[in-house]
């Protein structure tokens, strides 16, 4: 078969593949590489100066030269037109030897950035480095954490154009492999044109329909580590800064990396504080609503009085006030993430500051409500995870439209409804309020509280096969 050829047609005589053919005495030897994912500088060290000494060797056997005498710690024979391909486009030069052999040379160029700090799991102790989107760089920072051959991975490759590759990280030994089986099963079903980010697995992996999410991603490898003691498993995706780890419980998002690296009593002080800014995001609004629209009898009359002399010039009623807040806010908050970090601040004051004071002057708007909403709006950013912050603004919308409807018994229905949600999500079939619901006394020591236990601690008994780790 004639490879060159058959490549050339396929691929539309591309102006970044490069053929060059060599004439070694009776022999033609023929190199492809694809100009802009492969280094010039290698495959001319590496790979053309070596085939210009056989001139001189006179070498009876060129195969065995290549296999044997190329400085490349990656080389390898091929068997078919197909692996061709799928080695060329990963980065190697190919090197075909009188039409008939073929050898693969890693040449791959070097097109990553270099580990940085995280930029949205901020951390005041520990570790530093964050994840980058290059596959075997973040393996290498989890392995540099944990150094033991039990960490393996499973690598399948998705996605019919893009062929991305995915790693299953785990530790052999603490994880269940039915786990480990079930979610290679997954992705092995996935049949899509391409993946482009490990955000794009989640809708496949998320084995729940609850609008808070049922795994998490993660740009810190300590925290991807810390996962894989416990018994969790790791999902890596070429390209990607960020790893996802399943299953993921309703817990998780109040823990972060830095608890690990403090005190006890004040690990235990800010996750209650963020326990309490979680209830703060999603009722405080629908508190405030039902407050002045169905239930102003329980508010104390100076407090009464404060709410009605600043709503006399507003035009609207408390409900939809509240959402014009809200919907502005998340506005605000999008346009942020959006713009040039240059002009990030000259658009927060003027939303923050222009807008707000404009809005109160106007009489469209009460300064309660502004003050209700900001604190709301604050509260539901101390959940690090973009997935949580969304369910928690979903089940505030959810809360203010049945305290507009019903008051305190709307608030009472939307926390039974918001309990019931919880409490028969699944994540990977383990139950999401674990270990408050089944109570577990032991995983208490690091659940809202943080215990300071000596020595070892249980891993996760729902997750792990033993019952020995250290923390």
């Amino acid at each position: 078969m004639d490879y060159i050829e058959k490549l050339k047609q396929e691929s539309n005589n591309s102006d970044d593949y490069i053929y060059k053919e060599i004439k070694l005495n009776k022999n033609i030897v023929n190199t492809i590489n694809i100009e802009t994912i492969t280094s010039s500088n290698d495959i001319n060290d590496f790979i053309l100066k070596r085939i210009s000494i056989l001139n001189k060797l006179n070498y009876p056997n060129l195969e065995e030269f290549f296999l044997n005498f190329l400085p490349s710690p990656n080389i390898s024979k091929l068997k078919d037109y197909d692996e061709l391909k799928t080695k060329l486009l990963n980065g190697y030069t190919i090197i075909i030897i009188n039409k008939e052999s073929i050898l693969a040379v890693e040449t791959r160029r070097d097109l990553t950035r270099g580990v940085a700090e995280a930029n949205y799991e901020k951390t005041i102790l520990g570790p530093k480095d964050a994840f980058i989107e290059h596959y075997n760089t973040n393996l290498g920072l989890i392995r540099r954490r944990i150094k033991n051959i039990n960490l393996q991975v499973k690598t399948i490759d998705t996605g019919v154009y893009t062929k991305t590759k995915v790693g299953i990280l785990y530790i052999k030994g603490i994880v269940k492999e039915d786990l480990v089986n079930k979610t290679y099963k997954k992705l092995q079903k996935i049949n899509l044109d391409g993946i482009i980010d490990s955000n794009y697995l989640k809708r496949y992996l998320n084995s729940s329909k609850s609008l808070f999410p049922t795994l998490k991603g993660t740009e810190r490898p300590d925290l991807a580590s810390e996962a894989l003691l416990e018994g969790k498993i790791i999902i890596v995706v070429d390209n990607s800064p960020e790893v996802l780890i399943l299953p993921t419980f309703f817990i998780d998002f109040f823990h972060t990396s830095d608890d690990y690296y403090q005190k006890p009593i004040n690990v235990t002080f800010i996750r209650i504080i963020r326990l309490l800014a979680f209830i703060i995001a999603i009722f405080f609004p629908a508190l405030y609503v039902a407050l002045t629209t169905h239930n102003p009898d329980s508010m104390p009359i100076n407090l009464l009085i404060s709410f009605k002399t600043q709503r006399m010039s507003v035009p609207f009623p408390a409900f939809v006030e509240a959402i014009l807040m809200i919907i502005a806010f998340e506005i605000l908050r999008e346009s942020d993430i959006r713009i040039p970090s240059s002009m990030g601040t000259a658009i927060s004051i003027l939303g923050g500051l222009v807008l707000g004071d404009a809005a109160v002057n106007a009489g469209i708007v009460s300064p309660i409500m502004i003050i209700v909403v900001a604190i709301s709006a604050i509260s539901g950013l101390l959940v690090q995870a973009i997935e949580a912050i969304n369910s928690i603004r979903w089940y505030r919308f959810l809360l203010i439209i049945l305290a507009s409807i019903f008051g305190y018994y709307g608030i009472f229905i939307g926390i039974i409804f918001i309990l019931i949600n919880l409490s028969d999500t699944k994540s990977e079939d383990k139950d999401y309020l674990y270990p408050f619901a089944p109570i577990n006394l032991e995983e208490q020591k690091d659940g809202i509280l943080k215990i300071n236990t000596k020595g070892n601690k249980l891993r996760n008994p729902i997750l792990s096969n033993n019952k020995v780790r250290g923390k």
